[in-house]
């Protein structure tokens, strides 16, 4: 059974950024998976620095399509993305000094942040382009007539 299970709650977008955080989850499950196989430590250091590059370009995209969107709450959203890579390299920095404990602290940051993150401040965006969405349908309706 997978550590971190992708659940129908987390969905935003139907697309890129549902994929993005699915890659996540996927990263998630797989050091998981390494770690009960006894190579957790083997495998950190190279998937932690997939898993900081796939966010950091997973952020900047989200944070573009919040900006589009005019997301109202967007720079409350990326403060807490500025300190999510904080906790990443921080980890990072642990691996790199030989901490023997990075791979099981990154298991529980990742699935507790993109568990979280997603099913609360990433509902808000979804929230607020669905509303959006309403809004600026009806609109459409009538021009088409």
């Amino acid at each position: 059974m997978a550590y971190f299970v992708w659940a129908d709650d987390m969905v935003i977008d139907n697309g890129t950024i549902d994929q993005d955080h699915r890659k996540l989850v996927d990263q998630v499950n797989a050091l998981h998976t390494a770690t009960i196989d006894g190579r957790g430590n083997e495998i950190v250091g190279q998937l932690l620095e997939r898993v900081i590059a796939d966010t950091e370009e997973h952020l900047r995209h989200e944070e573009h399509e919040m900006a589009l969107a005019q997301f109202p709450d967007l720079e409350r959203h990326k403060h807490t993305h500025v300190l999510f890579v904080a906790q990443l390299h921080e980890l990072q920095r642990k691996h790199r000094e030989g901490s023997m404990t990075v791979a099981s602290q990154l298991s529980t940051t990742l699935r507790d942040w993109l568990s979280l993150h997603i099913r609360r401040n990433d509902r808000e965006l979804r929230v607020f382009l669905q509303k959006k969405n309403r809004a600026t349908a009806p609109a459409v309706v009538r021009a088409l007539k």
